[in-house]
């Protein structure tokens, strides 16, 4: 299949798998531009990408997946680009229905995985809450908030390149601030294979798993503050509601407490309509 594409792959320590991933992508589309970044790997990953057929970039030390798809995508050629993972679980045969649905008139398409594409009930789970949470920040539905494997047009990627965390959880990151700008973002089932024998997930869970929810909570605060600081105010002010009639029942006097109560409601409802107005102001469109 002839097409201006560049994909960037992402890879550390991933010598068994990188080579089968480079070679299956360029036999399905030759023409490609396969872009490695080697997140300082201690093994033969980028000697065996080179040798696929790859152009390899070498980060001098790891920084992170996300800082390894930020380099590749300023390295890119073509406006649109595929990130997959090195592992070997993403399919290159899943790349064409992406692209048909970027051409459909999206500005990223991401490849959904389904429950049991994903590893361990633990981390579907924790997949399915941050899906739901994201879903409610943005106000559209996120069938894969995690997903690495997208299509995407680089010119667009870059406008929020310097809001991307260095680690696993740039995929939170680029797809709510899609979503909050306005860009159109879709979902297409794809299938995950086993990761290849020897490959190792880089992910942690307990670890990780506090990052992506700081990240959803960054991403809607700097988007869509009212989502966050609204419901707060609502609890507080209803908080100080309630307790002010439990006191005038009870004592028949309105108490210091539900004073503070009523009035942090009041500061927290402001602060979110002024972070809202700057938000606006911040993200205008460019002439």
């Amino acid at each position: 299949m002839k097409t201006s594409l560049s994909v960037v792959i992402p890879a550390k320590n991933e010598s068994v798998a990188i080579g089968g991933t480079v070679q299956g992508v360029l036999r399905l589309f030759p023409d490609a531009e396969v872009i490695v970044v080697n997140d300082g790997s201690s093994d033969e990953t980028a000697a065996v990408a080179a040798q696929a057929g790859a152009k390899v970039l070498n980060q001098p030390y790891s920084k992170g997946n996300g800082a390894a798809i930020k380099t590749g995508m300023r390295a890119a050629t073509w406006d649109i680009v595929v990130c997959m993972d090195a592992d070997g679980q993403h399919r290159p045969e899943d790349i064409a229905p992406l692209l048909a649905k970027l051409n459909d008139g999206y500005d990223m398409v991401v490849g959904a995985r389904s429950h049991e594409g994903q590893a361990g009930l633990h981390r579907s789970l924790a997949n399915g809450f941050y899906n739901r949470f994201a879903s409610w920040m943005v106000g559209h539905r996120i069938d894969d908030l995690t997903s690495g494997f997208r299509a995407v047009r680089r010119s667009k990627f870059l406008e929020f390149i310097s809001l991307l965390p260095n680690k696993f959880s740039y995929p939170t990151t680029i797809t709510m601030s899609f979503f909050r700008a306005g860009y159109s973002v879709a979902y297409v089932p794809i299938t995950v294979l086993k990761r290849a024998e020897g490959s190792k997930s880089h992910i942690s869970l307990s670890k990780d798993g506090l990052r992506f929810l700081l990240i959803i909570f960054k991403i809607g605060t700097l988007f869509s503050p009212l989502k966050l600081f609204f419901p707060i105010s609502m609890v507080l002010g209803g908080g100080g509601v309630l307790y002010y009639a439990y006191t005038y029942m009870t004592d028949g006097r309105f108490t210091n407490m539900g004073a503070l109560l009523l009035t942090t409601a009041i500061l927290v409802f402001l602060m979110g309509l002024v972070s809202e107005q700057i938000t606006a102001l911040l993200y205008r469109e460019k002439e």
